[in-house]
């Protein structure tokens, strides 16, 4: 939630972004880092998923505070952090999440060859998408780029917490190749027919549920895993980089906005599907047990279910 400026020169907006960027870099690997102590394999993409679905549900009531520049709409702002801190300072990690976080280097980090495996995939969609962003800024009206947002950012709430939950199930590393290989499809069809309403329809479908794929694997629940024995703070920096790089790279892909968009749209399908390779030779971050005693678990209790149903039967006849 950003304070609102009514009027300011441009050495108090280099101020106010430099300390807002600053505050932000620095706490949100520690948040997230929490996230992953509090959080076990078993339910890490389920509570990932409830994460994103309360944030975007409560995005809405944002937008409705005041926007006069009365007192309410000036304190509203750090009430709201004040009470984040309150929060924070009273959750205290308990013995076992103190024991279990080791000193991890940047060298180490990058020395971890499951965590590059899933992020060069993870920075290879961020690229397209900035360079995306870019191309249908040029070829979309306004309006109509808008309102394929809003799709969008709909079907991605739901599609986050629907995603965690099915990580929990069947892997993180199998939902994630879903989510490239969909999208990797959406991008092929408009690059096909880019004309057509109907295809920009679809792809706005698919991006949503991308997206609300890839933010919960890749802000809260890969990380956390690969981290599992050591302090996840410096994963979660790096692993969050790509997604503040994307941004950036928009910028710089300005003047390649002119291309044609059957050009752009198939060469962005290309390296969606080429970014699933290197997460062919990932390995699966939730050990593969706990999958199949979930399965088991589910297998023991639909015959529980199948055997009293025939056992009544049998009582009735």
């Amino acid at each position: 939630m950003l304070p609102r400026i009514s009027s300011y020169n441009l050495l108090t907006a280099l101020s106010f972004s430099f300390l807002l960027g600053f505050s932000f870099g620095l706490g949100m690997p520690c948040c997230l880092a929490l996230f992953a102590d509090y959080t076990i394999f078993e339910n890490r993409g389920r509570m990932g998923g409830i994460v994103f679905l309360a944030t975007n549900l409560s995005a809405p009531l944002i937008t409705m505070l005041p926007t006069t520049d009365s007192l309410v709409s000036h304190l509203i702002p750090p009430v709201w952090r004040a009470l984040g801190l309150i929060v924070l300072f009273l959750t205290k990690p308990s013995d076992f999440v103190l024991e279990k976080r080791k000193h991890a280097s940047f060298e180490f980090v990058f020395s971890n060859r499951s965590f590059l495996l899933y992020l060069i995939p993870w920075l290879m969609f961020s690229l397209i998408d900035g360079f995306e962003t870019v191309v249908f800024g040029s070829i979309l009206e306004l309006g109509f780029y808008d309102f394929l947002r809003i799709i969008g950012a709909i079907i991605g709430t739901v599609s986050a917490f629907v995603s965690g939950v099915m990580s929990d199930y069947v892997g993180r590393k199998r939902v994630v190749i879903y989510g490239f290989i969909s999208l990797g499809l959406a991008y092929a069809v408009i690059g096909i027919a880019p004309e057509n309403l109907t295809s920009w329809y679809f792809y706005s479908v698919i991006d949503g549920i991308a997206w609300g794929v890839f933010t919960v694997s890749f802000f809260l629940v890969l990380w956390g895993d690969i981290s599992s024995d050591s302090a996840s703070e410096k994963y979660y920096a790096i692993g969050c980089i790509p997604f503040f790089l994307a941004d950036l790279m928009g910028f710089l892909f300005v003047p390649l906005a002119s291309i044609p968009a059957n050009a752009a749209f198939s060469v962005a399908s290309l390296f969606l599907f080429m970014a699933v390779l290197p997460l062919m030779y990932a390995p699966e971050t939730m050990p593969e047990r706990k999958i199949e005693l979930r399965r088991l678990r589910k297998y023991v209790e639909k015959a529980k279910k199948i055997r009293e149903k025939y056992v009544e039967k049998g009582a009735e006849g």
